[in-house]
């Protein structure tokens, strides 16, 4: 298996030309069942397992569980900041960086497990009571420039889910966990 493959195990992420209802339904159950999908993935891992990166240089078991935490945390807050304002620019952070900070080497990943269900429920609870008209509320992502629509912010986070559970089975898959 290649680098590209172990980086991208369901392939990088292919925006639909348009996001029909069905679509976007699609998108919010797999923001709905992402919690529970992780925690199936690493509930048999024990502290060497949850401590094996995903793909030379990569992340962590662990590092991966808290990033889906921090990752989501910011999604629904720009949820909410493009409902609440017009256009606004969101704020970036450095993934790497917070993937190094303390709380994730010191935290057990069954904190970030109950955060990643109780965050889920409430993004699933705020998309599935939006609007059209909602839906197509915008931010701008300052290192891009790029606006961004929230029906197509949804289908990055269904994919983003997804890409990193993947990391976690390709991982147990290949040695054979």
């Amino acid at each position: 298996m290649d680098l590209e493959q172990l980086k991208y195990p369901i392939g990088k992420y292919e925006a639909p030309a348009e996001i029909s209802a069905a679509v976007l339904k699609g998108y919010i159950n797999d923001i709905r069942y992402l919690p529970s999908l992780v925690e199936i993935a690493v509930q048999n891992l024990d502290a060497a397992q949850l401590a094996t990166p995903y793909r030379p240089d990569g992340w962590t078991v662990v590092q991966v569980v808290h990033h889906l935490v921090d990752s989501h945390t910011n999604a629904l807050t720009r949820f909410k900041w493009a409902l609440t304002e017009d256009n606004p620019t969101i704020k970036a952070y450095n993934e790497a960086a917070w993937a190094e900070l303390p709380d994730v080497a010191k935290t057990p990943i069954n904190i970030s497990l109950t955060l990643l269900h109780a965050l889920h429920t409430r993004w699933v609870n705020l998309m599935e009571n939006l609007t059209e008209e909602q839906w197509q509320r915008t931010f701008v992502h300052p290192e891009s420039g790029k606006t961004f629509v929230l029906k197509a912010v949804a289908g990055t986070y269904s994919w983003h889910g997804k890409h990193h559970l993947a990391h976690i089975e390709r991982l147990k898959e290949r040695n054979n966990w």
